[in-house]
């Protein structure tokens, strides 16, 4: 047993002790090494320097402020162009196409017979005051009686169907259909006139008779010179107002009976 105790005694002999914890170690210098130092003697204002070969050196400190972030991107106008207001948009009745000037200008024309039509007018297609009308005229008549929405609206839609298939024969820049309902809509403004007599008196006399000639020759005058004017037809009005004296017969004829 003895043998035994001086065997462990010898294998743990060492000269290390610790204090040489202070000093250098395994392969380094007696120079004074920074991370050796105790906790609360180290100089933390001191940069960090590395002189080992490829390590990264350390980024520079952040110098901004904490929640207010530079501006680093620039929308693009694409997508700017959401972002402003709606005062840059078109008013609703433009983006419809109801135009209450062109409306006005083109019931002029046609109340004004001898007044010269702008054809860069009359060729737009214009549905509003055309719509107003029929039912204006529908009206008139249901104040005297008579039931005939259903007649106004389809003799409205063959006669602008025939219109349209007599106008492209005979014009060389052709018409949209369109455009022809809207001319033959406004010119329907005087058989207003006339439906509406007939709510104060009966238009089966003498004078109703003259009153519808008048009548049927002023709308069919009104729009074959809409029709002449915005076609460039010329020396063709005549041909053009008759089937349009046929068309607007037949809504006298409602009126009259």
């Amino acid at each position: 047993m003895s043998g035994f105790d001086n065997f462990n005694t010898d294998f743990y002999q060492s000269s290390y002790s610790v204090d040489d914890q202070s000093q250098a170690g395994y392969g380094y210098s007696n120079t004074e090494n920074p991370y050796n130092k105790p906790y609360g003697q180290y100089d933390y204002s001191q940069p960090m320097g590395y002189s080992s070969p490829g390590v990264m050196q350390p980024q520079q400190p952040y110098t901004g402020q904490i929640f207010q972030p530079t501006q680093t991107y620039t929308p693009s106008a694409s997508q700017s162009m959401y972002s402003n207001s709606f005062d840059d948009e078109p008013p609703l009745l433009e983006e419809l196409g109801i135009n209450f000037d062109h409306i006005w200008q083109k019931t002029l024309t046609v109340l004004h017979p001898m007044k010269v039509a702008d054809g860069s007018i009359m060729n737009e297609t214009d549905l509003a005051g055309p719509m107003v009308f029929c039912l204006a005229f529908g009206a008139t008549l249901l104040l005297s009686g008579k039931i005939q929405f259903g007649y106004v609206y389809g003799i409205s839609a063959i006669g602008c169907l025939g219109m349209y298939c007599l106008l492209n024969l005979m014009s060389m820049t052709g018409v949209s259909f369109g455009c022809v309902a809207s001319v033959l809509g406004y010119c329907l403004l005087p058989m207003i006139i006339l439906s509406s007599f007939g709510v104060l008196f009966s238009l089966q006399g003498m004078m109703g008779i003259i009153l519808t000639a008048t009548i049927i020759s002023w709308c069919s005058f009104s729009a074959s010179k809409i029709f002449i004017s915005a076609l460039a037809m010329d020396g063709q009005q005549l041909l053009v107002a008759y089937p349009c004296a046929l068309l607007y017969g037949v809504f006298a004829l409602i009126s009259v009976f």
